[in-house]
């Protein structure tokens, strides 16, 4: 897992800090315009092997709960947007893609999600609060089962 900044992370139970970044064509996607949905908020980069393994576990997962209402909200740390779009192709990914190229060296985003490595991920539920932190895949589909 790559290290990132260490603080205290979005306790769960509060709601989650809305998220606006750029998607491949530069569309503004916000976390918050997904609320009534369960989202799967992903951080991750096409450098991170950890990363690229999540990403590929995750397809089938997505495929099957998409229907019934589940969301990924993928937010690269990338800083090469062409690594960035060849890591989701590659890696067959289809859902909801964004990129900030400036949280690799801290910003705001990783400040305010207390980013420590990737991949980390939060469960949000339909209301926008979090639910969960760094499921693991079985444990995130036993939530998905509970939740959808």
């Amino acid at each position: 897992m790559a290290q990132m900044m260490v603080n205290a992370q979005p306790p769960i139970g509060s709601i989650a800090p809305d998220i606006s970044l750029p998607n491949e064509q530069g569309q503004i996607i916000t976390l918050s315009s997904l609320k009534g949905k369960v989202v799967l908020l992903d951080f991750w980069a096409s450098w991170c092997g950890p990363c690229r393994i999540s990403n590929r576990s995750m397809v089938n997962l997505y495929n099957q709960y998409k229907e019934k209402g589940l969301e990924v909200y993928g937010v690269s740390i990338d800083v090469n947007k062409r690594a960035w779009t060849k890591a989701v192709q590659q890696d067959h990914v289809s859902w909801l893609q964004v990129i900030d190229n400036k949280a690799a060296n801290g910003n705001e985003l990783t400040q305010t999600w207390n980013l420590r490595y990737i991949p980390s991920t939060f469960l949000i539920n339909r209301e926008g609060k979090i639910v969960a932190a760094g499921l693991e895949h079985d444990e995130l589909e036993n939530w998905l089962k509970r939740m959808l």
